[in-house]
């Protein structure tokens, strides 16, 4: 009889539904109810009024005789063009789609013989009379994504990165020889360095966002990319802080750090390259020596900003290493903030996306908000004051400098 008892539970538990398939049914549920839904139509919600035709332009690209137009449906329903307009005139065309869905694209190839040198105002017209405009300011060929186009822009991208940052980070001799004090003014520094790039790049991928698809979340790509890298580094940091404690390894402290401010800087680069890259592939920059002087004068402050935390503390806690393991360290930090230039002016160069431009941007900002997190404490003075005056002078010290090199380099 007790044997017979103790296995009515096991049936019991043998019988009951494992624990995924129950958190799984309501989702079988909406699924076959959506099925079925769509099946019939969607009875009951007839259309009121015409549709709504939105198409975005997401990138021009200049051939001789042609001009061709990477178009995006950014609205709910399927879009025909039916006419293309160039400065108010109308012009054959061929495309890809004769009918674009959601969130489709299609490739308008419009045949008009333009003048190098001059603007154009172009248009398209759907079939319900909506009209997508682009404007190309200074009409130049698209360069072929060649071999030696590629280099060009790796060439530009070392410019504008890799040789300031690394011109920046040989202030370190000179940090480690002054006054203590004065190396927290160099870490408030940092700080306004850091936040004035955090917002430039918010604003920057913001004005990306407003000129790509909406569907795909306009501003919110740059908020929801500064979270997700801010949230990354969060994670990169609690782990090089668990092997640092591993490997009682003092002197991990401030290479961690500087570890962490070379990748935000890095991601910052990256969308930077970015606006470079496309910026020169649609003719609307210029490459010239004033140009790579003013990023060379902008971008040198972010070696200054990478070295300082090591100088504070990296020095007499890392004697146990050797001085090529330390030189090792800086080139592989300096590679990290400014090669990411490099990958930026390839991708916006030859595969350039307003909406994947929004959301680099805001990995930036993210990484930097954290980077910023992380070097605040290093700031306070023996009261535990953040806002001390050495500190507010070295903040605004930061900003300015940032703003009036800035004032040297237009994208």
């Amino acid at each position: 009889m007790e044997a017979g008892q103790a296995t009515a539970p096991r049936r019991a538990a043998r019988r009951k539904a494992p624990t995924w398939l129950i958190g799984l049914l309501p989702l079988v549920i909406l699924g076959a109810a959506i099925a079925v839904f769509v099946a019939l139509d969607a009875p009951g919600l007839e259309r009121n009024g015409i549709p709504l035709e939105e198409i975005v332009v997401e990138k021009t690209t200049l051939r001789p005789g042609e001009i061709e137009l990477t178009v995006r449906n950014d609205g709910p329903d399927p879009v025909q063009v039916e006419q293309a307009t160039v400065n108010d005139g109308y012009a054959g065309f061929r495309q890809t789609s004769d009918e674009i869905d959601r969130l489709g694209s299609s490739t308008v190839t419009i045949d008009y013989p333009w003048i190098e040198g001059q603007a154009y105002e172009i248009g398209l017209v759907t079939a319900t009379g909506g009209v997508a405009a682009t404007a190309v300011e200074i009409a130049v060929e698209t360069p072929e994504t060649d071999i030696g186009f590629l280099g060009l822009m790796a060439l530009v991208g070392i410019y504008v990165g890799v040789i300031p940052v690394a011109i920046g980070m040989l202030w370190l001799p000179w940090i480690r020889s002054i006054d203590p004090r004065y190396v927290q003014f160099l870490l408030a520094l940092t700080v306004g360095l850091l936040a004035f790039l955090g917002v430039d790049a918010l604003l920057e991928g913001t004005e990306f966002a407003g000129s790509g698809s909406q569907a795909f979340g306009g501003a919110a790509l740059v908020y929801l990319g500064a979270l997700v890298a801010y949230l990354a580094l969060v994670g990169v940091d609690a782990k090089l802080k668990g092997r640092t404690q591993r490997e009682k390894g003092a002197g991990a402290g401030p290479w961690r750090l500087a570890f962490l401010i070379a990748l935000g800087i890095g991601l910052h680069n990256l969308g930077e390259g970015l606006a470079i890259g496309s910026s020169y592939a649609i003719g609307s920059l210029a490459l010239g020596v004033t140009l790579i002087v003013g990023f060379a004068l902008h971008n040198t402050t972010e070696g200054l900003a990478i070295v300082a935390p090591v100088a504070r503390g990296g020095e007499e806690e890392g004697e146990s290493e050797g001085a090529a393991t330390r030189l090792r360290r800086l080139v592989g930090l300096g590679l990290l903030a400014g090669l990411p230039a490099v990958l930026g002016a390839w991708i916006g160069a030859s595969a350039f996306n307003p909406s994947l431009a929004a959301f680099m941007f805001g990995l930036g900002a993210g990484a930097i908000a954290q980077v910023i997190v992380q070097i605040a404490p290093s700031v306070r003075d023996s009261a535990g004051r953040l806002l001390h005056p050495l500190a507010v002078a070295g903040l605004l010290s930061g900003l300015v400098l940032m703003y009036v090199t800035g004032l040297l380099v237009s994208v």
